[in-house]
């Protein structure tokens, strides 16, 4: 399996004309997902943009349907979110109503027997890495075994042996109280996009409130709202983390964010073959700072100058990002979701996103050697340089290529050449 921390300048190449690829050859691209999805159509618009032939697309309700899916052996195929498709969403989740919350876990399962399915091909996505990528417990505890800045978590565990079980808000108590942790996230173990996050806050009287965007219904079912709010009875948070405890729970300490504009901010950064290529800050007025639930973009200007102010290193930032990414050197791009904490000195790792580069139109950092490439652009450049079947790191360079971005001589070193996850609350 390519690795792709092999790459220790991190290069990405500039547009270049397919017969000046360093292979001689054109690459096979491939792409499972669903067809009229945007993620699907702006990395196929990204493959044109360059002069490559279409990538072939296998539809995950076909993938579902036939039990799997073969490639060529040279076609390199790239594993995109199934989701934003009530069929395929039915399918994994077995769940009537794509509002509905409950289903992770069975998602989680049908997901990887799906991915495993696939046979042949050469992959820009891991397997075994995304089994983890989306398993925030397994996720968290290798970030913490690499030594990865992430918030202290009583669920994550090792590969081995298997995490604490949280059967329901019982459990959740008795952590909380064990560990000395007053405010806590609650999160579906493999869910995505904020859905079944709690944030929890227990006051030292024993009062606890809980800000989520999960709707109780009347019936105990519960459902995706736009709408974030906070439930103040006890009753009802236990109503809720009891009907999604079957599913996984992972617990991990609220960690007081930095605010920008008197709003709470996180980032988003892009890590592509190993280089931290592209970032977005992340307001909200409400603990989730997810655009659907009423987060905006921020500034990012202002933030890497708040960093820098208040004595630490954007640098250092960009490079614990490229740390959490490390762990997963066989995934070509993940979403490292960075949390500042107040202040703006130091920053922890809230998650790693496999599918995390839905960003459109945001171009590359400077110096990421990424600039004037949107996300997917800048994946394309990746493999058309680095991806299986490129020419030897020894070959001459093709003419067009874009200068080695310069080292971050404020960054620690890391080692990028061993081989060693989705939407943040």
């Amino acid at each position: 399996m390519f690795s792709w921390r092999l790459l220790p300048d991190r290069l990405l190449p500039d547009r270049l004309p397919p017969d000046r690829l360093p292979s001689g050859r054109l690459p096979r691209l491939a792409v499972v997902g669903n067809p009229e999805n945007r993620r699907v159509t702006l990395f196929a618009a990204a493959v044109a943009e360059v002069g490559l032939p279409a990538p072939r697309v296998v539809s995950w309700a076909e993938v579902l349907r036939a039990g799997g899916a073969r490639f060529a052996r040279d076609e390199i195929v790239r594993i995109d979110s199934p989701g934003e498709h009530p069929g395929v969403d039915r399918e994994l989740r077995g769940v009537d109503d794509p509002t509905r919350v409950e289903g992770t876990g069975r998602w989680y399962t049908r997901f990887l027997a799906a991915v495993r399915g696939l046979e042949g091909g050469q992959r820009l996505d891991d397997p075994d890495e995304l089994a983890v990528l989306f398993d925030k417990r397994r996720c968290h505890a290798v970030l913490d075994a690499a030594g990865v800045p992430v918030p202290f978590s009583p669920t994550s565990a090792a590969p081995a042996p298997e995490p604490p079980a949280v059967h329901g808000w019982d459990d959740v108590r008795r952590l909380m109280r064990a560990h000395r942790t007053p405010r806590l996230f609650v999160k579906l173990a493999h869910g995505s996009s904020a859905s079944g996050v709690l944030a929890v806050a227990a006051s030292p009287r024993g009062r606890v409130r809980a800000t989520t965007s999960v709707e109780l219904a009347p019936d105990g079912r519960l459902f995706n709202s736009l709408k974030v709010r906070r439930y103040e009875r006890e009753a009802d948070i236990a109503a809720v983390v009891d009907t999604l405890a079957p599913d996984g729970l992972h617990l991990e300490q609220w960690v007081p964010k930095a605010s920008q504009g008197g709003r709470a901010a996180d980032l988003r950064v892009v890590v592509i073959a190993g280089r931290a290529t592209h970032a977005v800050v992340r307001t909200s007025t409400s603990p989730m700072t997810n655009l659907h639930l009423g987060g905006a973009r921020g500034d990012l200007d202002a933030a890497r100058e708040a960093v820098e102010a208040a004595g630490g290193s954007w640098a250092e930032a960009l490079d614990v990002c490229e740390r959490a990414a490390a762990c997963f050197p066989r995934t070509l791009c993940v979403g490292v979701d960075l949390l500042p904490v107040t202040g703006w000195r130091r920053f922890v790792v809230c998650e790693v996103n496999a599918f995390g580069d839905l960003l459109p139109r945001l171009t590359g950092l400077p110096g990421s050697g990424a600039e004037g490439l949107d996300t997917y652009a800048a994946q394309v450049a990746a493999v058309r340089y680095g991806g299986p079947g490129a020419a030897p790191r020894t070959a001459a360079r093709p003419t067009g290529h874009l200068a080695p971005p310069p080292p971050r001589a404020t960054a620690p070193q890391h080692p990028h050449g061993t081989d060693q996850h989705h939407a943040s609350a």
